[in-house]
């Protein structure tokens, strides 16, 4: 880290080195990302409300999700929320200014018809100035298109983990076709949300894999999720990831340090690995979400917004900003 300076991109080498820091001397790496996040982002949170638009069924055998094809997790599973729901956390989003409206459908591929069903919504929710993100597994290129037409901002789709240890994830689909399909979405013209997950088993060296692959693909917002194992997948019956706020940390201030200038978001397992350290974790990312994700539930809106205030830090207002 001593010859680290922001001009110079980090190399694969000196990232694994900044994951395995001495817990003794992370309150210098804290300070250097903290540095950025300053330089970059000032004292702004983005928080996001993530609502989940079709749950469950999916195909795919992603070890980690309750919603794959392969779990027994217990959740609730339907093939679209109601416009009731769907609309009023849209009108929360607005009313709370939170940063963004992020919404979720389970599943690998979608009908033209389906793609044109959420576009329609999608122009409704847009009406009100809301900041929207998708998440929506493989689209083809004129799905994306019709989205895109519809008024959508931003698409998610994470690498989720390095090239090498993918195929202990998921055996389903390959990598590079996320890649691929990433470099599609950027080609239209969406802004980008691409992250991954930590604690699924993988070596610093596959973390630090996963970041400079995103940091090539360098989108608008990294989401970073630590893993919290879901009874009923593969991974819930797995000992519980042995992950530790520091190293959750270094994971954070390594992405602040690869992508300086794009949204760090601590995502799922904000509420477990830093709680009581959300003073540290503020010092670092600028993003998180409030009131759950997906399938698991989080802090909610008032209690988060009333958090950020609290350490000296305000929520992001976007979505009025059109």
């Amino acid at each position: 880290m001593n010859g680290y300076s922001e001009e110079r991109l980090l190399t694969r080498d000196e990232a694994v080195t900044i994951l395995q820091t001495p817990d003794e001397r992370l309150g210098t790496l804290i300070d250097k990302a903290g540095g950025l996040r300053i330089k970059y982002k000032g004292k702004k949170v983005n928080v996001q409300l993530l609502t989940n638009v079709r749950s469950g069924n999916c195909s795919q055998d992603c070890a980690y999700c309750a919603q794959s094809c392969r779990s027994s997790a217990d959740i609730e599973k339907y093939r679209s929320i109601s416009d009731e729901k769907l609309f009023g956390d849209n009108d929360l989003v607005n009313e709370k200014h939170l940063a963004r409206h992020c919404i979720g459908l389970s599943g690998i591929s979608f009908t033209d018809d389906e793609v044109e069903e959420l576009a329609d919504r999608i122009r409704k929710m847009k009406a009100g100035g809301t900041h929207i993100c998708c998440s929506i597994g493989f689209l083809t290129e004129k799905q994306a298109r019709m989205l895109k037409d519809a008024g959508l901002d931003r698409i998610n789709h994470n690498l989720n983990t390095s090239r090498r240890y993918y195929p202990s994830i998921c055996s389903t689909h390959t990598y590079e076709r996320r890649i691929e399909n990433i470099r599609m979405l950027k080609s239209i013209g969406f802004e980008l949300c691409c992250g991954g997950i930590v604690g699924m088993g993988e070596t610093p060296e596959d973390v630090a894999d996963m970041l400079l692959d995103i940091r090539e693909i360098a989108p608008q917002s990294v989401p970073i999720n630590f893993l919290l194992p879901i009874k009923g997948t593969r991974l819930g019956e797995n000992e519980p990831p042995k992950l530790t706020t520091e190293y959750c940390t270094k994971v954070l201030c390594l992405a602040r340090l690869m992508m300086p200038k794009a949204d760090i978001r601590c995502a799922a397992g904000r509420e477990v690995y830093f709680k009581g350290q959300e003073e540290t974790l503020f010092r670092i990312v600028d993003s998180i979400f409030a009131a759950g994700y997906l399938t698991a539930g989080g802090q909610g809106i008032d209690d988060t917004l009333r958090l950020i205030s609290s350490l000296g830090y305000e929520g992001a207002v976007e979505s009025t900003d059109e």
